[in-house]
């Protein structure tokens, strides 16, 4: 069932609200809307009608109470929130996830970003339109009714299907320029973790018996993804790729258990199934029952914040090696100047990392973990890749201020985006 909600006559665009997610459609091309920013040095560039921008970005726009955001966003006033527009303005994506963006009911605060902020010059910047959003439920904060921590109390946000002190505390959004192809979008918040095949159920050390933390009852509603995972097809052109969205819990905070870090594996696992046809998808099923994964030759990309880096840090099994190392994926390895000044300047744990830092995305603690690649924008193999970068500036750069160091004007992650050459 879906229901069409009325908007500004100015906006001539129309609200469709499905079961689980908002989506708003607009008739007019994005292509006249491609500008150039000129920034380089992995901070996006101009690009033409026969160039896709998609990007992935942890905005930090998560509030601590619910109905924080939608108060910060009702006003243009809110430093975050224009710092975080005016990223996107400059690299100027034409599809972005943005992670960690409060849940709230029929795309309110969606709205409320795009007018006040997308939509308004911030620090010169051109303003920038996505006529086109998804929002959907999280599972962040929704109690389970369970002792999921085996604390000895129920209640909280370690005992909600998704860690969050509210209901959609560090949900997402997906902000697009093209169509969204509403009737061919799948969500899977409520897709069990029993249901995978061979999941890495955590393990009580307490015991003997394997896999066991979860009781029996407790496994009949713990569901996989911490916030949830979303195909959200977007129409270019000709051509329809597919927009595998999420982003699983930190592999950390939990105990020797490791709940955490073997969910972020599975919830990674998940993307690495679904695009594989044939018998390693079959046992998917969304939350409206379809089963199955994505068919042989469509195009996707996986995005978001995976919590992985696939040399350093606290992942299972080197968790992103699944998506990295997968026959149908392709990794553009994103990089930056910034990141690699920034680990030469913070040291600490950066010092004894493996990885290269021109591909970090996150800006961690020095102590532990460090800066780490935490965010990927990663295609199908089908997909012509033309450019790849992060936006982290150095120093010397103006746009620094964007990105600053700890206490950060907009978010402890940078944005990240992949060209793709696309038939108009």
């Amino acid at each position: 069932m879906t229901s069409v909600l009325a908007v500004p006559v100015a906006l001539a665009v129309a609200l469709t609200v499905s079961l689980t997610g908002g989506v708003v459609g607009a008739a007019a091309s994005p292509a006249a809307a491609h500008g150039g920013n000129g920034q380089g040095n992995g901070q996006g560039h101009g690009h033409d009608r026969a160039t896709l921008r998609v990007a992935t970005y942890n905005a930090s726009l998560n509030r601590a109470a619910a109905g924080e955001l939608e108060a910060d966003l009702s006003t243009p006033d809110d430093p975050q929130a224009a710092t975080i527009a005016e990223v996107l303005q400059r690299t100027r994506p034409d599809v972005v996830l943005l992670n960690e963006f409060d849940y709230v009911p029929d795309g309110r605060a969606v709205d409320l970003f795009r007018d006040h902020y997308l939509e308004v010059s911030q620090g010169g910047a051109a303003p920038i339109e996505y006529r086109y959003a998804y929002v959907a439920p999280s599972n962040t904060g929704v109690p389970s009714g369970f002792d999921l921590n085996n604390d000895g109390t129920v209640g909280g946000g370690d005992d909600a299907f998704g860690f969050g002190a509210f209901e959609g505390q560090y949900g997402m959004v997906v902000l697009s320029r093209y169509p969204i192809d509403t009737r061919g979008v799948r969500t899977f918040q409520h897709f069990l973790w029993k249901d995978m095949p061979g999941a890495l159920l955590p393990d009580d050390p307490a015991t003997a018996a394997p896999a066991d933390w979860f009781t029996p009852e407790e496994l009949e509603v713990v569901r996989l993804s911490s916030k949830s995972h979303w195909d959200v097809p977007v129409r270019v052109g000709r051509e329809t790729v597919h927009v595998l969205a999420s982003h699983p819990t930190p592999p950390t905070f939990d105990g020797p258990e490791d709940r955490n870090g073997r969910r972020n594996r599975d919830e990674i696992r998940f993307w690495a199934d679904y695009v594989t046809p044939g018998k390693a998808s079959r046992y998917v099923y969304d939350d409206a029952g379809r089963r199955g994964g994505l068919h042989p030759g469509e195009s996707f990309v996986v995005l978001g914040d995976q919590n992985a880096d696939p040399l350093d840090g606290d992942s299972v099994d080197a968790a992103i090696d699944q998506l990295l190392d997968h026959r149908r994926v392709q990794d553009p390895a994103p990089r930056s100047a910034g990141g690699v000044e920034a680990a030469a300047l913070q040291g600490g744990a950066n010092a004894t990392h493996r990885g290269d830092p021109a591909l970090d995305t996150a800006d961690f603690a020095d102590t532990a973990p460090g800066n780490l690649r935490a965010d990927y924008v990663l295609p199908s193999r089908d997909l012509r890749v033309r450019d790849a970068g992060v936006f982290w500036p150095v120093q010397a750069d103006p746009l620094s201020r964007l990105t600053g160091v700890f206490p950060f004007p907009s978010s402890d992650h940078r944005l990240v985006w992949v060209d793709l050459a696309v038939r108009g």
